[in-house]
């Protein structure tokens, strides 16, 4: 069995935390750079990523959070909050990047840059912004496999109030809604979620082969 599939089965969604440890600087940076390299449609990361240490502020989110418990017990919070109204600036920076990292001219990907903003121009707003909230969970994905591999638990929750997270945060102001959210950390010893079987559908069930 290789180790993915191994820490693909050891990692749950974690009720309740070990309060008395905290993810390391040097282990933060990992799951920073696995979440800064995960695919996105275009590789446009049409997102920002907070990452909520603040005692006080995440008090204040708990109430927008359901009450739960997570929220204050884990080592840190993260908010994957999605770009409004995505467009041309945000195009325009990426191609801006492409072409300084890549060493290239405009030019020789203006054909392609004209692609995307076509299809970025030609979807209505509210098909927009779902489409920038859902590359949030691709992200995700990429901060529950390398927090796997580090045996640091990842709990992701949908269940929060994103207009309050958006007030609390101060996110309208700068052009962002809160999409998902994720607490890591580490499990208490009494969490009993954590011996459960995992139950997931059969390879049968789930799988088509066409």
């Amino acid at each position: 069995m290789s180790n993915f599939i191994e820490n693909a089965n050891w990692r749950y969604a974690t009720k309740k935390f070990d309060t008395t440890k905290k993810v390391s600087e040097k282990d933060l940076e990992v799951l920073k750079e696995a979440i800064r390299l995960s695919a996105s449609s275009f590789g446009l990361q049409p997102y920002r990523v907070l990452i909520i240490e603040n005692p006080e502020l995440r008090a204040k989110l708990q109430g927008a959070s359901w009450g739960q418990a997570q929220i204050v017990e884990a080592s840190h919070l993260i908010v994957f909050a999605n770009i409004t109204n995505f467009g041309d600036q945000e195009v325009d920076s990426y191609f801006d990047n492409l072409t300084n990292t890549r060493e290239i001219e405009m030019e020789a990907v203006q054909g392609y840059k004209d692609f995307v903003k076509n299809f970025v121009n030609t979807l209505p707003v509210d098909a927009k912004n779902i489409w920038t909230s859902k590359q949030t969970y691709i992200a995700l994905s990429n901060l529950l496999n390398a927090a796997a591999e580090l045996k640091i638990d990842v709990t992701p929750m949908e269940g929060f109030e994103p207009q309050k997270y958006n007030e609390i945060l101060g996110l309208d102001k700068l052009g962002l809604n809160a999409s998902l959210v994720a607490t890591i950390g580490y499990r208490h010893e009494d969490d009993g979620l954590q011996h459960l079987k995992k139950v997931r559908k059969s390879e049968k069930e789930l799988f088509l082969t066409l």
